[in-house]
């Protein structure tokens, strides 16, 4: 059974590799089915299923957090879903699941809120496009420096001083 999961998991990969997305999701399921608590089975159909388009997002979200409620103490996998959330424009989740994967790696949490303050810097101005006027743009950018101060130990008032 195991040298099965570990050979369907090796086919979805490269299939992944191959750009074939939705075979890829065919094995990765086939794989839950025979090792239903690994939790990198469930992150590697999430992330094929990312790909394949008529995969509702309610599903991929499903398995990120599946993923994540059987390995909750590895940071990368509160870290792909924050990756998801980002660029389905649920901020409010990404940064939790950023947070998430600093707390449970706190010895590379830097690299965590930098990529938090970064991407919803890139990221939150075309979701908010419509609201987009100076106010929500400065709102924006004290959002993303304050993670990103975060991310090298600094908090508003020492950024202040140094400045």
């Amino acid at each position: 059974m195991a040298d099965e999961f570990e050979k369907l998991m090796k086919q979805g990969f490269q299939l992944m590799g191959d750009g074939e997305y939705q075979q890829a999701l065919t094995k990765f399921d086939k794989a839950i089915k025979l090792d239903p608590k690994n939790a990198e089975a469930y992150l590697a159909k999430a992330d094929a299923a990312v790909l394949v388009p008529k995969v509702p997002q309610e599903e991929i979200v499903a398995l990120y957090k599946k993923a994540i409620e059987l390995q909750p103490d590895n940071p990368f996998m509160y870290q792909s879903y924050a990756a998801f959330c980002m660029d389905i424009g649920t901020f409010n989740e990404a940064e939790t699941a950023y947070n998430k994967a600093a707390e449970v790696d706190p010895d590379n949490s830097s690299y965590y809120y930098s990529e938090f303050g970064v991407e919803y810097y890139k990221s939150a101005p075309a979701v908010f496009e419509q609201h987009l006027d100076e106010n929500t743009k400065q709102i924006i950018a004290k959002k993303s420096l304050k993670y990103l101060l975060k991310s090298i130990g600094l908090d508003e008032a020492a950024a202040k001083k140094l400045l």
